[in-house]
């Protein structure tokens, strides 16, 4: 039996002392560490303890190494001689530690701290241990069986407190272990690849972190120092993998990923607010009198806004990323048409502000200490907050959009000052959070709306939204705080100051990232944790493909809700999901990632889930994917403009349809797979005759952007839904308007006919989706219960179920088929809803 090598320790070998073992390098030359590691490097070596083992039989390689010209041949091989028995003995005490618990235990963990106290006490200052254990972080680079002795090693020797200032650590392979306080100044990690590594306190002034590939970092705190200046702004990418921040005339944009600065863009006057856009391919930036977006695709300028009277010092992106708030320091408020470059809206005595998560809604406070709520297309006041009595400095939205709150300098004569809570839909007081008698400089919600952030000073203060109870207190030792924020997936909290100092003649110019998920305990969950993006079926109904904003594909099993595969292989946001007629493949179209210019279709086998392989040649990302009837051919529609249509066998590009002049959000192949329909930003329809390429029909009427094109079953009619908030239905044979369905209260993301052709369903950024009949353009019912925009809306084959995606991060299945009505007192329902743990929630109505 094996048992024993499989068991938890070597009997023999693992019990042994590893203060003996490592004790036992005292008396190797410290200098033929770098050797050994430039060998292994030069000739790749990734079996390092047998190429050691067998150094008599390897000798050539060791040779030109002695560097001692001057000797006899005899004193050579003498030399030779003594250099491979070093040689050996090292092997001999790495053939201990690879068998030791020190290359298979974390020895970072609470559990071992006595044991690793009195190894350190042993080690003490001795210099050849000290230099050893840097070999085994070295050996990482290029043997994969001493990852966690490396690991280990690395972190002694933090915990020594061993000056590793500017040494070279290239290509080294940390995992599972604690580098708390470590100091890296001016060291160079490029190529390094950390993972499962708390970096707290970690100190990187000056390191070179090219190509690093570090994921799953534990950060109780991590600084990133802005370059000597005060740091005025800072924002996360929607996605989390980047981050931005500004101080005096520079712009920082850090990859988290990697641990790297991206780039740095240089302004000419001090940059005082940033912003991403929700599709993270925007950076907006306010310098002096002007906003500058930047596409940070290309990392060039892509408009420049001009407007304002005085210096602008605060931007912000609507959800739907089509407008965008500045105020300047006359706190004049505007708002800009991002697509057109154009303000549509001026208030003013405007600060702060802040948009409503569905970009309906903007709140800003007055000058009168007012909170007010308008409406951002009719400028309609829709409610006035009255509480505080001195300067607001903070105010923000609830991800649901139910709450606002709003923080500032109110400190009533013998209390506290206080973060006010509001109920947006009655307009009342909801709750007070109190703390001390110190103003209160910014207020977060975290992304699921359950905590709430204040900064307070040099501190932050979270509260349970909920109970109204103080969760945790956080010294965060900066000069004051005036910028707080959570990350998009609500792991990290980061805080940073652009205040002078009272006592000390600099400024801090300290960004901190805080693992707030370290605090509360982890909840793992199935599902998207992103937007779910589009949804659709297989043919046979048994299947459902969902794409997200969190990068990846999820294949369902609709009768059970369990989740089939976990597609993964975007580099960011899957836009488009599509199964081939017969069901055997999927394609998904997406976003690439900034730093990769590859804006790739993917084609997976559904029965593995595995990809098939890749169609490239858009030059911008992916929105919308389609197959034709015949299943030969996959058509795209991209931000680049163009459409292409492709050759599924041999994945070539067989056309290129050029037409519209902006992007190209849809594209739906007629039943028969003649005529391919395509929407586009540039508020135009077009139809081409998929052999020919040509344009046969544009279609227009929409007043903005067409979102979602889809041909009714019999081809005859073609239904759109768009910006302007209208669906429009359209004779294909003449290219004639037939009906405009109107309803919706925001923008048409998708459209829908059912397999009869009798009823077009369409999801909206208004949370609802809404059926309408077809023959008379009236709507027949309206369904209700996602909490975010519904992205996408897919009847079933049979049409017994519709399927719906949305920015809450759910997908839900609507029963159409037994028109039984769920009650509020169905308690049955609701009991077995409750203790559900399907990530696909199944809710059930009348379509009467």
């Amino acid at each position: 039996m094996n048992l024993r090598r499989i068991g938890s320790f070597d009997q023999e070998s693992r019990k042994q002392d590893l203060y003996e073992v490592l004790a036992s390098s005292k008396s190797i030359d410290v200098k033929i560490f770098q050797i050994i590691i430039e060998i292994l490097k030069k000739l790749q070596i990734s079996d390092s303890l047998n190429f050691l083992q067998q150094a008599k039989k390897n000798q050539n390689f060791w040779v030109n190494h002695l560097q001692d010209h001057n000797s006899s041949a005899q004193e050579k091989c003498e030399k030779l001689d003594q250099l491979i028995n070093e040689i050996k003995q090292i092997a001999q005490i790495m053939k201990q530690i690879h068998d030791h618990e020190f290359n298979t235990r974390n020895y970072s963990t609470q559990d071992i701290v006595e044991k690793k106290q009195s190894l350190i006490e042993k080690i003490g200052r001795d210099e050849n241990i000290i230099e050893f254990l840097k070999y085994l972080v070295h050996l990482t680079s290029v043997d994969n069986k001493f990852i966690q002795s490396g690991s280990n090693s690395l972190h002694l020797l933090v915990e020594m407190k061993i000056d590793l200032k500017t040494h070279s650590f290239e290509n080294i392979k940390i995992r599972n272990t604690s580098l708390q306080g470590g100091n890296f100044a001016k060291c160079d990690l490029s190529g390094s690849e950390f993972d499962n590594v708390l970096i707290k306190g970690m100190n990187l002034n000056g390191s070179k972190l090219f190509n690093c590939k570090w994921i799953n970092l534990r950060m109780d705190v991590i600084q990133l120092n802005s370059r000597g200046d005060y740091v005025n702004s800072f924002c996360y990418s929607p996605n989390g993998h980047y981050f931005a921040s500004s101080s005096n005339k520079s712009i920082i944009l850090w990859n988290l990923r990697r641990g790297n600065i991206r780039y740095v863009i240089e302004g000419e006057r001090e940059v005082m607010s940033l912003c991403y856009s929700p599709n993270c391919q925007i950076l907006g930036a306010c310098s002096g009198k002007f906003i500058y977006l930047w596409n940070l695709y290309t990392g060039k300028q892509k408009q420049k806004l001009t407007g304002h009277n005085s210096y602008v010092k605060a931007v912000s992106f609507s959800s739907d990323g089509l407008k965008l708030a500045s105020v300047d320091v006359d706190n004049t408020l505007y708002i800009w048409d991002v697509i057109k470059g154009k303000q549509i809206i001026q208030y003013d005595d405007c600060y702060p502000v802040c948009f409503s998560p569905d970009a309906a809604m903007i709140a800003f406070a007055g000058l009168n200490y007012n909170i007010y709520l308008l409406d951002v297309e009719t400028g309609e006041e829709k409610a006035i907050f009255k509480r505080h009595y001195t300067e607001i400095l903070s105010i923000c939205f609830s991800p649901d959009g139910t709450t606002l709150a709003s923080g500032g300098g109110d400190i009533k004569t013998g209390s506290c000052s206080r973060v006010y809570l509001w109920d947006l839909k009655t307009g009342q007081l909801k709750n007070e959070l109190c703390y001390m008698k110190c103003r209160f400089t910014s207020v977060c919600f975290s992304p699921d709306g359950t905590t709430l952030a204040a900064s307070v000073i040099n501190n932050i203060i979270v509260w349970n939204v909920e109970t109204g109870e103080e969760e945790y207190f956080l010294q965060c030792y900066h000069k004051e705080i005036n910028l707080i924020c959570f990350s998009s997936d609500g792991r990290m909290l980061v805080s940073g100051s652009g205040q002078y100092d009272d006592f000390i003649s600099n400024r801090d110019s300290m960004i901190r990232f805080w693992d707030f998920k370290s605090l509360k305990q982890e909840v793992n969950s199935v599902g998207h944790k992103g937007n779910v993006k589009q949804v659709c079926f297989s043919p046979d109904g048994t299947t459902l493909a969902s794409g997200s904003s969190d990068n990846s594909i999820h294949l369902w099993d609709v009768k059970t809700g369990q989740q089939m595969f976990k597609l993964e292989g975007h580099g960011q946001c899957v836009n488009s999901v599509c199964f081939s007629p017969d069901g055997i493949t999927l394609a998904s179209g997406g976003e690439s990632t900034y730093d990769s210019k590859e804006n790739y279709i993917c084609i997976w086998d559904v029965k593995t889930g595995q990809q098939m392989f890749k169609l490239e040649g858009h030059e911008r990302y992916v929105n919308s994917v389609c197959f034709s009837p015949d299943g030969t051919t996959l058509a795209s529609g991209s931000y680049d403009n163009s459409i292409r249509l492709w050759d599924v066998k041999t994945g070539q590009q067989k056309v290129k349809l050029d037409g519209h002049s902006e992007a190209v959000i849809s594209v739906n192949f007629s039943p028969v797979g003649t005529t391919l329909a395509s929407g586009s930003y540039d508020n135009s329809i077009r139809l081409w005759d998929v052999k020919t390429g040509q344009q046969m029909f544009k279609l227009e009427g929409h007043e903005n952007g067409v979102n979602s094109v889809c041909f009714s079953p019999d081809g005859t009619t073609l239904a759109s839904g768009g910006f302007d908030s209208s669906i429009r239905l359209w004779d294909v044979k003449t290219g004639q308007q037939m009906f405009k369905l109107e309803g919706h209260e925001r923008y048409v993301n998708s459209v829908c006919f059912s397999p009869d052709g009798t009823t077009l369903a369409s999801g909206s950024y208004d949370n609802s989706i809404r059926l309408w009949d077809v023959n008379s353009g009236q709507q027949m019912f309206k369904l209700e219960g996602h909490e975010h925009c519904v992205n996408s809306v897919c009847f079933s084959s049979d049409g017994t179920t519709l399927a719906s995606g949305s920015g809450d991060h759910s997908i839900r299945l609507w029963d159409v088929k037994t028109k039984q009505h769920i009650t509020d007192s169905d308690k049955t329902y609701k009991k077995h809803l409750a203790k559900s743990t399907l990530p696909i929630k199944i809710y059930i109505t009348i379509f009467d």
